[in-house]
């Protein structure tokens, strides 16, 4: 098994030891993003709406970057500290996802990393 790390200055550097995304063969996947500025790694201001809108958009990065498009992510896992967002959360998902949607699973947490309140991890087959 080969493990090829994948960069773009378009999306947020780790904040720890980790990768922006791992490809393994036709496989990409994308650690989980929370709502940083690539350009200054620092948390953006705003609404819920704000901040999904700029994870989708580093996620979309990460996989362009890799070869793909949005239309390649195969399952997202979102974390949510509050579940009552959920009517939002889809209002912005379905901006950057299209039909067939990939499968997805959103859970309720009790804390994310800088105190975020959402954070979105994907997978996606580049094949």
């Amino acid at each position: 098994m080969v493990k090829q790390d994948i960069q773009t200055d378009k999306a947020p550097k780790p904040v720890g030891p980790y990768s922006q995304a791992v490809k393994v063969g036709h496989f990409l996947f994308i650690s989980g993003q929370i709502p940083l500025d690539p350009k200054t790694n620092k948390m953006i201001e705003g609404d819920f709406k704000t901040k999904a809108r700029t994870i989708l958009e580093n996620i979309k990065n990460i996989v362009e970057s890799a070869g793909g498009t949005m239309d390649s992510i195969v399952k997202v896992t979102v974390y949510l500290t509050d579940i009552n967002k959920f009517a939002e959360l889809n209002e912005i998902y379905k901006e950057y996802f299209n039909p067939p949607y990939p499968t997805r699973s959103v859970v309720e947490v009790k804390g994310l990393p800088k105190g975020s309140e959402i954070e979105i991890e994907a997978m996606a087959y580049l094949g």
